[in-house]
């Protein structure tokens, strides 16, 4: 696969089922920071073709999602790493009726992966109806900012 120049920073989620919301709070930090040309940010509810969509294209696309684990720890967040191959099966599962799995699978079926994929995963405590992060959750999203600000630095045009 040929490389490409436009990164693709997508938060997944819904901003009205509290830790549901953590790729979006994410996102909405990012948007006050400085990020080099081409750096593209994104929400999505989740939907396979969405995503498909977003990240298509990007020599690098980073993927802030929320999870469920069990037994979970709130507020932890896992790191998963792709580069155009399968993505290994998560010890968690995305908080959508689909999962982010799915959607890397159809596109590598598809031929339609990012040169690079990192996906965060932050396993939540509250994915009821309302706004606002659980404490727990809340506290990841100013060093997941970081993290995603330094996987887009270790990645230079």
């Amino acid at each position: 696969m040929k490389s490409r120049g436009r990164i693709a920073v997508i938060g997944v989620g819904n901003e009205f089922r509290r830790d549901d919301g953590v790729g979006w709070a994410v996102l909405s930090r990012l948007r006050e920071r400085p990020l080099p040309p081409g750096t593209r940010l994104a929400t999505c509810d989740g939907d396979p073709g969405r995503l498909i969509g977003l990240w298509e294209g990007a020599r690098l696309a980073v993927v802030v999602d929320a999870a469920h684990a069990h037994p979970g720890t709130p507020g932890r967040v896992h790191r998963l790493e792709l580069d155009a191959e399968l993505l290994p099966q998560p010890q968690t599962t995305s908080s959508h009726g689909l999962g982010l799995g799915e959607a890397v699978e159809l596109a590598r079926v598809l031929g339609r992966l990012p040169d690079h994929l990192v996906v965060y995963a932050v396993e939540g405590a509250d994915s009821a109806l309302g706004t606002g992060l659980s404490p727990a959750v809340a506290d990841a999203v100013e060093p997941l900012v970081k993290a995603v600000e330094a996987e887009i630095a270790r990645r230079p045009a």
